[in-house]
């Protein structure tokens, strides 16, 4: 009887234990949509880069990001003008949509080429000329997203891309990253 006993008790707190696992945090309940501004964007570069995310399990989600460039005297990045990137995640952490993160993106984006004037190795003289271009790059980011009990979410991620033209002319490279600050609902 003894034995018994003892087996019942293990067995109801095994699966008290099991069932204080599978406690979902409000957040995660029916929360499949996210919306974010890159706040980092706004300050460094004067760019306004709204994103939304729709999450399709508890490891992977798929959204899309519209950048819009609102002036051309930065430093760092003054070439970017818009930008649309689509994107799809995969989260490696235990809880819902959240962690470290791997995204594969695509943008196509626009941006000006400025004037240079240069010689080449066999001693040619080129000069471009202002022009916009509109390109489509692929690349990979990674990151980490944080989320608070009420839904409001923080990622920071960091991507680099290669642009698909084979133009000589062209940019060989994009970033995408930032910090971004927003609400999952």
């Amino acid at each position: 009887m003894k034995k018994y006993t003892l087996l019942f008790l293990l067995l109801v707190s095994a699966i008290i234990i099991a069932q204080e696992k599978e406690e979902k945090n409000p957040q995660d309940i029916n929360k499949k949509q996210e919306v974010k501004i890159n706040a980092f964007g706004l300050l460094a570069f004067e760019w306004i880069d709204v994103s939304y995310e729709y999450l399709i399990n508890e490891e992977s989600s798929f959204g899309i990001g519209l950048l819009l460039g609102l002036d051309n005297n930065t430093n760092l990045d003054e070439y970017r003008k818009f930008s649309l990137a689509p994107y799809y995640r995969r989260y490696f952490s235990n809880k819902f949509a959240r962690g470290f993160f791997v995204e594969g993106f695509g943008m196509l984006h626009t941006y000006d080429r400025e004037n240079y004037n240069y010689y080449d190795f066999n001693g040619n003289h080129t000069v471009d000329n202002n022009e916009t271009k509109t390109e489509f790059a692929v690349g990979i980011s990674v990151g980490g997203k944080f989320i608070s009990k009420r839904g409001f979410t923080t990622e920071i991620y960091l991507g680099l891309g290669r642009n698909l033209a084979g133009d000589s002319k062209s940019l060989e490279a994009v970033g995408r990253g930032g910090v971004s600050l927003g609400y999952r609902f």
